[in-house]
């Protein structure tokens, strides 16, 4: 019987790796696709709203960003990228203010009109240079930032998002966010940045559309004796399920939504977020400004909860606090032993990964594995 490839997952890392696999393997295999939603593309799927006709990111924003041209190439050979700059606005104590930290907020938020070195200078009296290596998430804002703008930006917000204090959190998590001392708002500093002018579910679609794969949706993997079936299976999902949870559940944080539709603009900007601990939201999203080549007289938002993950949610971030990272261990010492199985994406390695770099993972993943079984 010949044998086929089961890809487990119809997200970005299942889609990249079913294409390529689909049309380089020169001994042509069946690639069996996964998924146990009744729809492609993952968290990053999109679809128009029937009420509004805005095209909505059904699981939250997702803006595409990367310096990697050869990622920026293959995505767009797919669906063609609008330019799109994502520009945040951060409410604090009823002012609004420009996120990342620029220039433009340290002179509103102190109330001065400083140049760029003068402002470098006032955050470094700010920052308490004490902690020489900061090993918390608030550690690494009041080393850096001092305690004034931690408070006031990162304090509350963050403890919405992640659902503990930031002083559980590791620093790494605040590296992704740059500080600026100049008015740029550009909240990515990657050379490529844009939306998909049909959505990102487009992309994921045209993907799958070759006769050697096979897509099953509301299909849920679980370990069985069949899996010898199968030459060999890439699992995207979550690694702690593989294993059927033996060694513990790892955390995550997940998200719900509370839709609003209205006429006309609501907000006048794709992103705000709340940084008052006491606003029970961590943001508001509209979607029609990520479509800014799209008109629409209606609008519809989206007011964002942040919770801890139970059985019954959809993973978002993994919180990788020192807990998990034991549990993580034990099952990366599971994998060790096991054969023809890989684990590629977000929830399989437990880390926290962007869109571009899943993509750009799961093509090493592809390339490895034809330069094996051609």
């Amino acid at each position: 019987m010949e044998k086929s490839i089961l890809i487990v997952g119809a997200g970005f890392s299942g889609a990249v790796l079913a294409h390529e696999l689909s049309t380089r393997l020169h001994n042509k295999r069946k690639i069996v696709v996964w998924d146990e939603r009744n729809h492609v593309a993952g968290n990053c799927h999109t679809q128009r709203d029937p009420d509004t006709g805005v095209m909505i990111h059904e699981y939250g924003p997702h803006i595409f960003h990367t310096s990697n041209k050869k990622v920026w190439d293959y995505v767009n050979s797919f669906v063609p990228f609008e330019p799109f700059v994502n520009r945040v606005k951060a409410v604090f104590q009823g002012q609004i203010y420009s996120m990342p930290i620029n220039l433009h907020t340290i002179n509103q938020f102190f109330g001065k009109t400083f140049n760029p070195k003068e402002a470098a200078d006032w955050i470094g009296k700010q920052a308490d240079t004490s902690i020489t290596e900061p090993k918390s998430f608030e550690e690494q804002a009041i080393r850096f930032l001092g305690k004034s703008i931690y408070k006031a930006f990162f304090y509350g917000y963050t403890k919405k998002q992640w659902g503990c204090e930031p002083t559980e959190l590791p620093a790494s998590i605040l590296k992704r966010l740059p500080v600026r001392f100049n008015y740029n708002d550009n909240y990515y500093n990657d050379v490529y940045q844009g939306i998909p002018r049909d959505g990102y579910t487009a992309i994921i679609e045209k993907m799958f559309r070759h006769d050697n794969i096979k897509l099953e949706l509301g299909k849920k993997y679980i370990r069985s004796e069949e899996d010898y079936r199968y030459e060999h299976i890439f699992f995207s999902g979550p690694i702690d399920q593989f294993f059927g949870y033996k060694h513990g559940r790892l955390s995550y944080r997940t998200v719900t939504f509370e839709r609003h539709e209205t006429e006309g603009d609501f907000q006048g900007n794709p992103v705000i977020n709340y940084c008052d601990e006491d606003v029970p939201y961590t943001r508001i999203h509209e979607h029609k400004h990520f479509t800014p080549w799209e008109t629409h007289e209606k609008t519809v938002f989206f007011k964002e909860f942040s919770k801890e993950t139970t059985e019954t949610d959809i993973p978002y971030y993994p919180k990788r606090l020192s807990g998990d990272m034991e549990i993580l261990q034990k099952y990366e010492e599971e994998k060790k032993s096991l054969e023809n199985i890989s684990f590629l994406g977000r929830l399989a390695t437990y880390r926290y990964l962007d869109m571009h770099q899943v993509i750009e993972e799961a093509l090493e993943v592809a390339d490895s594995y034809i330069s094996q079984h051609n």
